[in-house]
């Protein structure tokens, strides 16, 4: 198992990164939680990976935080239809502290309105993972501190808006950002989608 890469980071898009490490490139996979903590291509970086082997191919997935890899893996490990490609739209859908608080507060319709999430595979998801021995406790008593506060909340409210007008996740996330290049207050969902609509226009 590869557990991290380390070296130059030589490409980023939003969906994938490749790093070069002593002459040789890893295309990795990554969620667009970790896109935006990216450094610029040519700096150092040094990133969580997880590889998966399948018949055809070895997928190398990328995370920014071991608590995403660690979403990552508990999705494909313990929940029944949630393969890499699935959770890795789990974690680029919603911030951390919004899915934990959904899955302790059993919110499927949250977690149903991530892209290429059902209300079928929602409902799999909160049943499964707070099944999980400690892992519903420790998040209960983890989202008491680290509960989504009203931008985290804007910005998910706005995304969603915005996928659901037909754009795309990728762009419709690099609007909201740039809507709120320079905004030390948080505006509403709605003057937020306004924004990022006069972005994308």
């Amino acid at each position: 198992m590869i557990a991290f890469l380390e070296g130059v980071l030589a490409e980023s898009l939003p969906t994938h990164i490749v790093v070069n490490v002593h002459g040789v490139g890893y295309h990795v996979l990554i969620p667009l939680s970790s896109y935006d903590r990216l450094p610029a291509p040519g700096a150092p970086i040094k990133i969580l990976t997880h590889l998966v082997v399948r018949e055809d191919a070895q997928v190398l997935y990328g995370f920014g935080s071991s608590a995403e890899r660690d979403l990552f893996q508990m999705l494909i490990n313990h929940v029944t239809g949630v393969g890499p490609k699935l959770a890795l739209a789990v974690l680029s859908g919603i911030s951390l502290e919004m899915f934990k608080a959904a899955v302790v507060a059993g919110d499927i319709a949250a977690i149903s309105l991530i892209k290429g999430v059902g209300k079928k595979t929602a409902e799999r998801i909160v049943l499964e993972l707070k099944d999980k021995v400690g892992v519903a406790a420790e998040w209960e008593a983890a989202s008491a501190g680290h509960a989504p506060g009203p931008r985290d909340r804007a910005i998910h409210d706005t995304v969603l808006a915005l996928i659901s007008l037909g754009y795309k996740q990728v762009e419709a996330h690099k609007a909201v950002k740039k809507a709120l290049e320079g905004h030390s207050d948080t505006p509403a969902a709605e003057d937020l989608v306004r924004m990022a609509l006069k972005i994308l226009a």
